[in-house]
C-alpha cells in the first residue's frame, strides 16, 4: 500500500501561496499539541485558533485545557475562539463504539465531528483554510486525519491544509516547547475511552 506523505502535500500547498497569507482557521486540540505546528506555519497563514472538543470527559478537563490553549495564543499574539463544553454532541455522534479500541471507528467518528465542526466555523469566519493539530501526536492515524479533512472540504467548501505535524519532529518540538512555555500536559487524549 503505497502511504500518502501529507507533510510533502502540505508542503506543496504552501509553495503555492506565492507569498499570500490567507486565513488559516486551525482546530486544537490541547496547547501542548498546538505549540509545534502553529510554530510551523504561524507566518504563512494568518491563524485563528479553534477550540472544539466536545469529547473531554469533564467540563473541568475542557475548561483546564481550554484556557492553556487561551493562555499560549495571547503569548503568540493569536486570535482564540473556544466553543462551549458539548459533551451530548461526542456522545451522539459515537453512539454504539463506546467499546471500540482506542485509534478504532470510536475516533474516525470523533475525528469527523470536530472537523465538520470547524470547517462550518471556518466557511462562517472568512477562512481560505481550515486544518488540526490532532496530526502532531504519534497516536493519531494522520492518514485517517486527512482522508476525513479533505472529504469535509469538499461538504463544506473550504480548503483543509493537509499536514502531518508530527513529521519533521513536530511532536518532539511539542514537548519541547510545552516545557519553555510551562504547559499543562495531559496523559490522556480527552475522552472517557482514552483514559481507560
Amino acid at each position: 500500500m503505497n502511504k500518502e506523505n501529507y507533510d510533502l502535500k502540505m508542503q506543496k500547498v504552501i509553495s503555492l501561496l506565492n507569498n499570500r497569507k490567507p486565513k488559516l482557521l486551525l482546530h486544537c486540540c490541547c496547547a501542548p499539541c498546538s505549540t509545534a505546528c502553529i510554530e510551523r506555519v504561524k507566518d504563512l497563514f494568518d491563524i485563528t485558533a479553534y477550540f472544539y472538543n466536545p469529547n473531554i470527559d469533564t467540563e473541568n478537563e475542557f475548561d483546564y485545557r481550554a484556557q492553556e490553549l487561551k493562555r499560549y495564543c495571547s503569548l503568540q499574539k493569536l486570535d482564540c475562539v473556544i466553543e462551549e463544553y458539548q459533551k451530548q454532541e461526542f456522545l451522539s455522534a459515537i453512539l454504539g463504539l463506546e467499546k471500540q479500541i482506542e485509534g478504532g471507528a470510536r475516533c474516525g467518528k470523533c475525528f469527523y465531528l470536530r472537523l465538520k465542526k470547524t470547517a462550518e466555523k471556518a466557511k462562517e469566519m472568512g477562512a481560505e483554510y481550515f486544518a488540526t493539530t490532532l496530526t502532531v501526536s504519534p497516536l493519531k492515524n494522520a492518514g485517517l486525519l486527512n482522508e476525513i479533512g479533505e472529504k469535509i472540504a469538499n461538504e463544506v467548501g473550504v480548503k483543509f491544509l493537509p499536514s502531518d505535524f508530527k513529521k519533521r519532529g513536530g511532536y518532539l518540538r511539542s514537548i519541547e516547547l510545552s516545557k519553555q512555555f510551562d504547559l499543562y500536559r495531559q496523559n490522556y487524549c480527552g475522552c472517557e475511552f482514552s483514559k481507560r
